[in-house]
């Protein structure tokens, strides 16, 4: 039936809008099964990081996640600068 469409923009806007419904239906999915698991996520008790609160070890793994990131960050800020100065080059 689509094959022989006369109207190409109609086609497309039909395919487009049949695409973006799916996409709405995967989103509002995977929202709701991850409101389900921080429900049931607040609902236990926490012992490892309690225990780890008081051995002072959380600090640790804290400065350890945010060195990660700030690495992270700082190389894709880098990476940015040399595809902005590699983009006016051209």
């Amino acid at each position: 039936m689509d094959n022989n469409v006369k109207n190409q923009a109609a086609f497309t806007k039909r395919k487009t809008a049949s695409i973006m419904m799916q996409f709405k239906k995967i989103i509002g999915s995977l929202l709701l099964v991850l409101l389900s698991l921080s429900s049931n996520a607040q609902e236990k008790e926490v012992q490892m990081g309690d225990m780890m609160r008081d051995n002072g070890r959380i600090y640790v793994v804290v400065a350890v996640v945010l060195t990660i990131l700030i690495g992270l960050i700082l190389y894709v800020i880098r990476l940015d600068k040399k595809i902005t100065r590699l983009e006016k080059e051209k």
